[in-house]
C-alpha cells in the first residue's frame, strides 16, 4: 500500500515536472518564435535596405553614366565649336589678306590712274586760262565776255584778232553760287577758242601784271584742283629759292625746277628736294639763314602790334 501511494506520488511528480517542463519548452519555442520573426523582420529590413542602396547605386550609376555622356558631348560640341571657329578664324584670316592684296591692288592702280585722271584733266583745261583777282563788282554792270576782251584791249592790244576781238566758247566764275565766306573775289574762267591766242596772253601775263581799272589781276594757266593744291605746297621753298636767285621755276604738272652750279635740276616732289638740300650743306645753311631771315620781320611786326 506504502509503495504505490509513493508510486503514485512518484507520477504525480513526473507528470507535474513533465508538464513544467513542458511549459518551459512551450515558453521556450514561444520566445524562440518571436526571436525567429524579429530575426525575419530584421533580415526583410536589411533586404529591403540593400535593395533600396543597390537601387541608389543604380540609380547614380544611370545618372553618373548620364552626366558623363552629357559632358563628353559638351567637349565633343566644344571641339566641333573650336574646329568650326578655327576654320572660320583661317578663312577670315585669308578673306582678309585676299582682301589687302585687293586693296593693294586698287591702291596701286590709283597711284597709277590718279596722275592719268589728273592729266586728263588739265589737257581739258588746256584752252582755259584762270583770272585771279577781278572784282565782282564789274560783273554788274558788264558781261565777264566784255570785261575779259577789256583786259586783253588794256594789257596786250596787239594779240586781238578778227574785228578786234578774241574768240571765247564760254567764260564763267568759278566756284558757282554765292559763297558769302570768301574775303576774295572768286576766279573767272575762260575758255578760248584758239589755243595759240591764250597761249600768247598766258606768255605776256608772264613778262608783266595785267590790270584792269587800277586793279591788278593775275592770268594763269587753269589746272585741276589736285595740280594747284601740288603747285602750292612749293610756295615757301619757291620763294626761298627765288631770293637765292636759284631762278626756280614751276613746270608742269607741279615739279620745280632750280638752277645751281651750271645745271638745272628738277623735283617732282618736296621730299626730293629736301634730301637734295641734305647733300648740300652750303645750300642748306642758306636755305636755313634766309628762313630765319623771312621769320625775323614777321616777329618783329608781331611785337609792334603788341
Amino acid at each position: 500500500m506504502k509503495f504505490k501511494t509513493q508510486l503514485r506520488e512518484a507520477e504525480d511528480n513526473w507528470e507535474k515536472n513533465l508538464k513544467t517542463k513542458i511549459s518551459h519548452l512551450e515558453i521556450e519555442n514561444s520566445v524562440l518564435k518571436a526571436k525567429i520573426n524579429q530575426l525575419e523582420n530584421e533580415a526583410k529590413e536589411m533586404r529591403d535596405e540593400a535593395k533600396k542602396m543597390k537601387d541608389d547605386l543604380q540609380r547614380k550609376s544611370d545618372q553618373k553614366e548620364k552626366d558623363d555622356q552629357k559632358t563628353r558631348n559638351e567637349i565633343q560640341s566644344l571641339r566641333t565649336r573650336i574646329q568650326q571657329l578655327e576654320l572660320s578664324d583661317l578663312t577670315r584670316q585669308q578673306d582678309t589678306i585676299k582682301q589687302n592684296q585687293q586693296n593693294e591692288k586698287i591702291e596701286e592702280n590709283m597711284k597709277h590712274f590718279i596722275p592719268k585722271t589728273e592729266d586728263l584733266e588739265n589737257r581739258s583745261r588746256r584752252d582755259n586760262l584762270r583770272i585771279i583777282g577781278l572784282p565782282e563788282d564789274h560783273d554788274k554792270r558788264k558781261s565777264l565776255d566784255i570785261i575779259l576782251q577789256e583786259i586783253i584791249q588794256e594789257n596786250c592790244f596787239n594779240i586781238l584778232e578778227q574785228e578786234g576781238k578774241v574768240e571765247i566758247e564760254r567764260i564763267h566764275r568759278s566756284p558757282p553760287g554765292l559763297n558769302p565766306q570768301l574775303t576774295t573775289p572768286k576766279n573767272v574762267i575762260a575758255k578760248f577758242k584758239n589755243y595759240k591766242t591764250k597761249g600768247k596772253i598766258l606768255q605776256a601775263a608772264k613778262k608783266k601784271s595785267f590790270r584792269y581799272h587800277g586793279t591788278t589781276v593775275r592770268i594763269t594757266q587753269d589746272l585741276a584742283a589736285s595740280t594747284l593744291k601740288d603747285r602750292k605746297a612749293w610756295n615757301m621753298i619757291f620763294r626761298k629759292a627765288k631770293e637765292l636767285g636759284l631762278q626756280p621755276r614751276i613746270n608742269y604738272p607741279a615739279k620745280l625746277t632750280i638752277f645751281l652750279q651750271g645745271k638745272v635740276w628738277s623735283f617732282n616732289k618736296i621730299e626730293e628736294f629736301q634730301e637734295f638740300e641734305k647733300k648740300r650743306p652750303d645750300l642748306n645753311r642758306k636755305l636755313d639763314v634766309q628762313a630765319q631771315r623771312t621769320r625775323e620781320p614777321s616777329k618783329a611786326l608781331h611785337l609792334e602790334g603788341t
